[in-house]
C-alpha cells in the first residue's frame, strides 16, 4: 500500500557504522537522513521533520545522551522517538538516564538487523498514523469550526429575519394568527393584539370573543368565510370593520389559508389582518378633495362668467381693464386660500395684496387685530375690496398724492366690522345712479354674506362700512353650483 514517507535520521561519527544501518533499513522504503555528529543532527532537526531518530549513545563531543536532552528541550522535538544504538553494555541506571533523556528504546550492538528494522518501522508507523491522525483531526476540527459558523451566521440571518419581520408587522400595522380547525384554539401574535386594541392577558381569544369585536355590520363576512371554508375554498381576503374595547373603529384588511388533510378536510386555517384605517382615511380625504376642488372649480368659473358677462365699459379697453383686474383679484384671494387648503386667510393678508399696487408715499394706514375669515367670506370681501381700491384711484384719494385712506377694522361677537375712510382727495359729490362695482359690492356683500354695506358720500371723502358675521355659513358651503347661480342673479338684478 503507498504511503508517504517519512524521514529518519542516523546519526553517528563512524561512516561504516551509518553505511550498515542504511543497508538494514533501505527495504523499509522510507527516506534516511545521515548525521555524522550531534551538531550536524541538530541542524537537520531545525530543517527537517524527522520521524524517528537513531543515535549512537558514545560519541565524540556531544554524546547520545546530551544531544537527547538537547532534542527534548525543544518543543518541536519533545515527542519525536529516538532510539539508542549502545556498543557497550549499560547499566541499568544508564537505561534509566537515557529513557529520562527521551529515549524510547535501546539497540545493543551487534545490531540484529530484522530487530532494528522492526522497531524502526514500528515508530515510523506510529509517526505516520499520529500525523494521519492529526490531519483528520484538523480536517475535523475545520469543518466543526466552518459548520458551527455556518449555523451562526443561519442563525444570525433567521434572527435578523424574525426581526425584520416584526419590525414590518410593527410598521406596517400587520398581526397574524392561526386557527386549529378541529380543536378550535387560536393563536395570536402581538401585531394581532395590537390591532384589535387588546391585551394577552386580559384578552382570551375565543371565536366568541373575537366576533364581538367585529362591527355589527361586518358579522356576517366572518359566517360567509367560514361556510366557504367548509365547502372547499382554500383561500380569503375580505375588508372589515373592527369595534375596540375603547369604541374605535378600525379598517383591516384580512387573508386567511386552509391547511387540508390528506382526505381534503380543513385542519387549521392562518392568516394576516393588515390595519388599513389611515388609507381608509386617506381615501375618504381624497374623495372629499375631489368634490371641493371640482365644486370650487365650479364657483369660480361661474364667478368668473358673471364678472365677464355683467361688467360694463364704454370701451373695449375699458372694458378688458375692469374684467383683467376682478379676474386678478379673484385670483390672489385664491391663491392665499390654496397656501392654508382652503382653512381660511387672514383679512390683513388680503387687503395687503389688493393695496399693493396703490402703497405709495405712506398714503394707506391700516389698523386692525388678526381676524381669520371663512373661504366664502375672504372670496367675496376681497372683490369688494378691489372694487373700493379701483374706484379710489380712478376718482378718489388715492386718484391724487395728497389724498389718504385708512382702513380700520375690529371683530366682535362674531360680527366684523370693516370702516373705509378717504381724505385729502378731489371733492367728493353723491352719484346719481350706481356704478357696476359699487352695485355688486352691495349684492354681493348684503345677499351672499348676510352682512350690510353702508355709502356715505362726504365731500371730503368716501367713508364705507361693511359689516359682515365671521361665523355664519352662507355661501361658504352651499351644493355644487347654488352659490355661483345666487351670485351671478344678484349681480344681474344690480346691473339692471
Amino acid at each position: 500500500m503507498d504511503h508517504e514517507k517519512v524521514n529518519i535520521l542516523l546519526v553517528d561519527d563512524q561512516p561504516a557504522k551509518l553505511l550498515a544501518y542504511e543497508v538494514i533499513l533501505k527495504d523499509l522504503g522510507e527516506n534516511l537522513v545521515i548525521a555524522s555528529s550531534g551538531r550536524e543532527a541538530l541542524e537537520v532537526l531545525l530543517k527537517t521533520e524527522i520521524a524517528v531518530i537513531l543515535v549512537d549513545v558514545c560519541m565524540p563531543e556531544l554524546d547520545g545522551f546530551e544531544l537527547a536532552a538537547m532534542i527534548r528541550e525543544h518543543p518541536r522535538f519533545q515527542k519525536t522517538a529516538m532510539i539508542f544504538i549502545s556498543a557497550i553494555q549499560v547499566s541499568d541506571i544508564d537505561r534509566l538516564r537515557g529513557y529520562e533523556m527521551g529515549a524510547v528504546d535501546y539497540v545493543p550492538v551487534p545490531v540484529v538487523p530484522e530487530v532494528l528494522r522492526a522497531k524502526i518501522k514500528v515508530f515510523s508507523e506510529l509517526y505516520r498514523k499520529t500525523r494521519e491522525l492529526e490531519r483528520l483531526n484538523q480536517e475535523l476540527e475545520d469543518r466543526v469550526r466552518a459548520r458551527t459558523a455556518e449555523l451562526e451566521n443561519s442563525t444570525a440571518k433567521l434572527r435578523e429575519s424574525e426581526q425584520r419581520r416584526s419590525m414590518a408587522i410593527a410598521a406596517g400595522k400587520m398581526g397574524s394568527w392561526d386557527w386549529d380547525w378541529i380543536t378550535g384554539d387560536w393563536m395570536w401574535d402581538e401585531g394581532q393584539y395590537r390591532i384589535f386594541g387588546v391585551s394577552p392577558e386580559s384578552f382570551e381569544v375565543n371565536p366568541a370573543n373575537v366576533q364581538a369585536l367585529l362591527h355589527p355590520d361586518d358579522v356576517d363576512q366572518l359566517r360567509k368565510a367560514i361556510a366557504e371554508f367548509n365547502s372547499g375554498t382554500r383561500a380569503y381576503e375580505t375588508e372589515f370593520r373592527i369595534v375596540r374595547p375603547d369604541g374605535e373603529v378600525r379598517w383591516c384588511v384580512g387573508t386567511a389559508a386552509a391547511t387540508i388533510d390528506a382526505n381534503g378536510r380543513v385542519v387549521r386555517v392562518s392568516g394576516v389582518t393588515v390595519d388599513i384605517t389611515e388609507r381608509k382615511r386617506a381615501e375618504e380625504r381624497q374623495n372629499l378633495l375631489a368634490r371641493e376642488v371640482d365644486h370650487r372649480a365650479k364657483n369660480a368659473l361661474a364667478l368668473a362668467q358673471s364678472i365677464v358677462r355683467l361688467t360694463r365699459a364704454d370701451e373695449v379697453k375699458a372694458y378688458v381693464n375692469a374684467v383683467e383686474g376682478r379676474i386678478n383679484a379673484l385670483a390672489r384671494v385664491h391663491t392665499i386660500l390654496s397656501l392654508s387648503s382652503w382653512q381660511g386667510a387672514e383679512l390683513s393678508k388680503l387687503i395687503d395684496e389688493e393695496l399693493a399696487p396703490y402703497s405709495l408715499g405712506g398714503q394707506i394706514r391700516l389698523a386692525g387685530p388678526e381676524v381669520q375669515l371663512l373661504p366664502a367670506t375672504a372670496q367675496t370681501l376681497a372683490l369688494a375690496l378691489h372694487e373700493l381700491f379701483t374706484n379710489s384711484a380712478k376718482y378718489g384719494a388715492l386718484s391724487t398724492r395728497s389724498g389718504r385712506l385708512m382702513i380700520a377694522w375690529q371683530a366682535e361677537n362674531d360680527r366684523l366690522t370693516l370702516t373705509w375712510e378717504e381724505s385729502g382727495g378731489p371733492l367728493v359729490r353723491t352719484p346719481k345712479s350706481r356704478g357696476f362695482g359699487t352695485r355688486s359690492l352691495l349684492a354681493s356683500v348684503e345677499s351672499q354674506l348676510g352682512g350690510q354695506a353702508q355709502f356715505d358720500w362726504r365731500a371730503e371723502g368716501l367713508l364705507c362700512r361693511l359689516e359682515v358675521p365671521l361665523t355664519r355659513k352662507t355661501a361658504a358651503s352651499p351644493a355644487p353650483g347654488k352659490f355661483d347661480a345666487a351670485a351671478a342673479a344678484e349681480l344681474q338684478r344690480a346691473s339692471g
